[in-house]
């Protein structure tokens, strides 16, 4: 047994749907390695209970897991995912597991370019966001998402350990590890936010705004 089957036997249970829709990524899909998995998913709901969101941000839907799991952890009426995928071809997929789930009219799925959509919502909105798009637009992404986060909003940044690439420097043509590195090194420096970095899976960096 490994340490990640482990804690996976003693964490909460990964729901029946959620369990579809990986297997379901798995077949039908070229990188089905990105979708955020049990661990991860179990997290993301945990947090959103502890923050108690109204509106929470997603940048990069893909399957439509990660939005589900925070769905799944909103407890205020009303309360909203928000969540941004670029790529129309994976539209049917996750609005299919979102018409499945008993949470998915809590999510809002946008589709178009993130740099785009994050402007056209109001100051302050967010109270929690997610991070997980293009690697090479990431402190871009930080920048637009912060002014939109209330005081006291976290976000979390997914990928920020990027397969261990960050600790070696990268070749000419490797925009995503330049900008994972990029993103880290400038966030390490910046007194607008709190930051640490969790070593779950491939990294992740939680985010709270002062």
């Amino acid at each position: 047994m490994t340490i990640d089957e482990y804690v996976e036997q003693h964490i909460d249970e990964e729901p029946a749907l959620l369990k579809q829709l990986g297997r379901e990524a798995h077949v039908k899909l070229l990188r089905p390695r990105m979708l955020s998995g049990h661990l991860q998913g179990r997290l993301l709901k945990m947090l959103v209970q502890m923050v108690c969101p109204l509106n929470v941000l997603e940048l990069g839907t893909y399957t439509g897991y990660s939005a589900l799991c925070m769905a799944e952890g909103l407890e205020k009426p009303g309360a909203m995912i928000h969540t941004l995928e670029i790529d129309d071809e994976m539209e049917d997929f996750s609005r299919g597991y979102f018409e499945k789930s008993e949470y998915g009219k809590r999510i809002c799925l946008y589709i178009g370019d993130a740099l785009e959509i994050i402007p056209t919502f109001g100051e302050a909105y967010f109270d929690m966001a997610f991070i997980d798009a293009d690697k090479r637009l990431y402190w871009d992404y930080f920048e637009l998402v912060l002014p939109k986060l209330r005081r006291g909003g976290l976000i979390v940044a997914d990928n920020t350990l990027w397969g261990g690439k960050i600790l070696e420097p990268p070749t000419s043509n490797d925009w995503q590890t330049k900008g994972v590195i990029e993103f880290n090194e400038k966030l390490a420096g910046d007194n607008r936010v709190e930051k640490v970095i969790l070593p779950i899976r491939d990294g992740l960096t939680l985010i709270r705004k002062k």
